[in-house]
This record gives structure tokens, C-alpha cells and sequence, in this order.
């Protein structure tokens, strides 16, 4: 049982391990320095260097924007969504969408989910719809680890601490389907990928959350939406050949525990209990 299909590719994270040490006792020969091998590691070149490719990694979105161009105007010119656009860096969300039926839905992108960066998301009121589309480039990261961390520990705090609803969550980038990370939607042969510019894409990993938001006193456990509520995600879903039983649901039992506000956080698929957390409290700094 399994909050996402896929799984790290344990091969290619030990081929990682062992390049990065290849790298770290081989990096004094590579390149004009004109270093001595001490005097490069006393240096501080070799971290120097690192942090700057770690922080060009990590501080560049053009990459994961390309990607999403890509996605929308398939979308659009198959005639699932009306029209898009970039919302700007005026506003705390990244794209706003205009649905078939005259709805606006809001998609905020994430990195892998396990970061803080998850935490921070504002749903604007013109938004009909929200959701969240996490898009990690990172290979060498568990995507079960990513999911269940950015689902539970993060926004579902956020969701009842700041009541800031969210109808959906989207896990899906480049690297779905490739020698990286290997999915069982096509792996298994049971369906073609599909062709969206230069990417080979799988169907999206999809999560459907409550319509309201969980309150220990009033509404302490609201069931999930079902597909047909979200019309963004039921775009995502029908567009790119997803099927009904490989969608996931998500809930939160919440309630109180002495002081603590508690949630117990429930992931199901087609019926099937995935994963669930013990009643885990909502801490705030």
C-alpha cells in the first residue's frame, strides 16, 4: 500500500551515492584551478562551487514553467480548459485558469512537497477552484516520502490552522516515466503515454480533498470530493488518460486533544486505505 505508485529508484540513488563520492575526493583534478590537491580542499572552492549549482537548482523555475506552458496549451487546444495564464509575481499563486463552464481555477506549483515552501499558499477569493501541482525535478528524492510529508504534515495544518481550503493536489513532472522514476501505469503496458512537446507523460497522480474546511466542533470529518466536483482536476484527469480507481482521496479527522488541536489524516484509493497518521497535532511556530 502506497500513497503514490511510484517509488525511488533505489539503483539510480546508489549510482548517485557513489558518483557524489567519485566527486568529492576526484574534484581537485577537474578543471584549471592551478591548485595543489591540499590547497583546493583548503580552499573552499570545491563547497563553493557546489552551493552555487545546489542554489541555480533550486532558485530556477524556468525549467518547471516550460513544463506547465506545455501542459496548459495541450490542454487548451483539445479543449479541455477555455483559457490560461500566468498570474505573475504580484500574486501569491502562479496560474490562473478559465474553465468550460466560466469557473476559475487557481493552480499554486510546488517544488517536492517536503519543503517549507509547501506551507506558503494563498487561495484568492475569485478562485472557484485551487489546487496545488507539485513538480519535482529531483531524482534522487523519495516521491513516497514527498507526498505523505506535503499532504499531512503540511498542507493539512495549513488547510485547518489558516483555513485556507484546497480542493486538490496534482503530483506530476517531466521525470514521471522515465528511467528515473519508473511509473506503473505504463510500466505495466496497460496504456500508452502521452506526447506533449519534447515530454512522455504518464497520467498525473491526483488527490481529491474536502470541500470544506475540517473544524473539530462543526465539521470535524468532511468526506473527500469526488472527481466530478473539481472541474480542473477532472480536465488533468480525462485529458491525459486517467482512470477513476487510481485516483486518491484525502481526509481530516480533526478534534481536540487536551489544549491540542489534532488531525488524522486518511489517504484512500478506489476504496483501499493507503495510509493513514495517528491523531498528530497542529503545531505553529
Amino acid at each position: 500500500m502506497s500513497v503514490i505508485p511510484c517509488e525511488q529508484n533505489k539503483d539510480l540513488r546508489e549510482k548517485i551515492k557513489e558518483y557524489a563520492e567519485t566527486l568529492k575526493t576526484e574534484a581537485h583534478t577537474l578543471g584549471s584551478h592551478g591548485l595543489t590537491e591540499a590547497e583546493f580542499y583548503n580552499s573552499g572552492l570545491f563547497r563553493g562551487a557546489i552551493e552555487r549549482i545546489r542554489g541555480q537548482f533550486s532558485a530556477t523555475m524556468r525549467e518547471k514553467r516550460e513544463f506547465v506552458k506545455h501542459i496548459l496549451n495541450y490542454m487548451q487546444d483539445r479543449g479541455y480548459i477555455a483559457d490560461w495564464e500566468s498570474a505573475g509575481e504580484a500574486n501569491r499563486h502562479d496560474y490562473s485558469v478559465s474553465l468550460n463552464s466560466g469557473k476559475t481555477a487557481i493552480i499554486e506549483l510546488k517544488g517536492c512537497l517536503d519543503g517549507n515552501n509547501t506551507n506558503i499558499f494563498e487561495r484568492p477569493p475569485h478562485a472557484n477552484e485551487f489546487v496545488v501541482w507539485s513538480v519535482c525535478t529531483n531524482t534522487g528524492a523519495d516521491p513516497r516520502h514527498n507526498a505523505w510529508s506535503g499532504i499531512h504534515t503540511r498542507l493539512g495544518a495549513e488547510i485547518i490552522f489558516r483555513e485556507q481550503r484546497v480542493d486538490g493536489v496534482i503530483i506530476w513532472d517531466m521525470v514521471c516515466g522515465t528511467i528515473g522514476r519508473p511509473c506503473p501505469k505504463i510500466v505495466d503496458g496497460n496504456r500508452q503515454p502521452t506526447n506533449v512537446g519534447p515530454f512522455t507523460l504518464p497520467p498525473p497522480c491526483i488527490y481529491l480533498l474536502p470541500p470544506t474546511i475540517p473544524s473539530p466542533r462543526n465539521n470535524p470529518h468532511p468526506p473527500a470530493q469526488s472527481i466530478n466536483d473539481v472541474e480542473i482536476l477532472t480536465a488533468f484527469h480525462s485529458c491525459f488518460g486517467g482512470k477513476n480507481e487510481e485516483l486518491f482521496t484525502v481526509t481530516f479527522d480533526v478534534s481536540y486533544r487536551g489544549t491540542d488541536t489534532v488531525r488524522t489524516t486518511t489517504i484512500e484509493q478506489n476504496g483501499v486505505l493507503m495510509k493513514q497518521s495517528e491523531p498528530t497535532a497542529i503545531r505553529r511556530a
